[in-house]
């Protein structure tokens, strides 16, 4: 924690920057898809998707940057809530990667992305009951509600430090002293992910949209 600076400073690596954006993207195309037998293939597609990507930031949470890494921005509730607590003082807490509240709810929406994901795919390989298919839609929901409060946490966030947190995660910029700001943007391992990411989808729907619709048949069973 620190008190706020003037200077922006690159904070976040593109394949930080990458993750968090298709993470978004999958996860909204994947609640709109739900439900829907004729967009089962997308629904599916970015549920592996979100699957991958939380297992990548995982690992990169891990080896990262300074910023991406958990040891940076995993304080525990009692930091948490002192944050929290100063945003409604004169100067509340700044910190130049994630604040120690944000760090829980990266915790959270990676845990719930993999229960998710983990109970879409035991429902679609009928490992469980039809339970399994409830547990599911209430996880999506549970993790919509999660994602909502992230996003408005941001809006208020961005307003209380005068600092555009969304524009961040898109430059990598944040504000910051020079000290703090890490030294590559490992772009290379982020153009990998991308292109890793389109070329799953391309298969993914090539190969699906040729493979035999095996739950057309499970589909008209559950009808009957």
């Amino acid at each position: 924690m620190q008190s706020r600076p003037t200077n922006t400073v690159l904070v976040w690596d593109l394949p930080t920057r990458i993750t968090h954006w298709l993470l978004a993207l999958s996860f909204l195309g994947a609640y709109v898809t739900s439900g829907e037998d004729d967009w089962q293939t997308v629904h599916f597609m970015l549920g592996y998707t979100m699957l991958g990507l939380a297992a990548f930031r995982i690992i990169w949470g891990l080896m990262g940057s300074r910023y991406a890494r958990f040891g940076d921005f995993v304080a525990g509730p009692a930091k948490a809530l002192s944050y929290l607590r100063s945003l409604h003082s004169s100067q509340p807490q700044h910190y130049v990667g994630h604040n120690p509240a944000g760090g829980l709810a990266i915790l959270a929406l990676l845990g719930l992305i993999i229960l998710t994901g983990a109970s879409g795919f035991m429902h679609y390989k009928e490992l469980a009951g039809e339970w399994m298919e409830e547990l599911h839609q209430v996880l999506g929901n549970v993790l919509l509600t999660v994602v909502i409060i992230h996003i408005l946490a941001v809006i208020a966030s961005s307003r209380l430090h005068k600092e555009n947190l969304a524009r961040a995660m898109v430059t990598g910029y944040k504000q910051g002293e020079q000290k703090d700001a890490i030294t590559a943007a490992s772009k290379a391992l982020g153009i990998v992910i991308l292109l890793a990411v389109l070329g799953f989808w391309a298969s993914y729907y090539t190969q699906e949209a040729n493979a035999p619709k095996h739950h057309d048949a499970k589909q008209q069973h559950d009808d009957d």
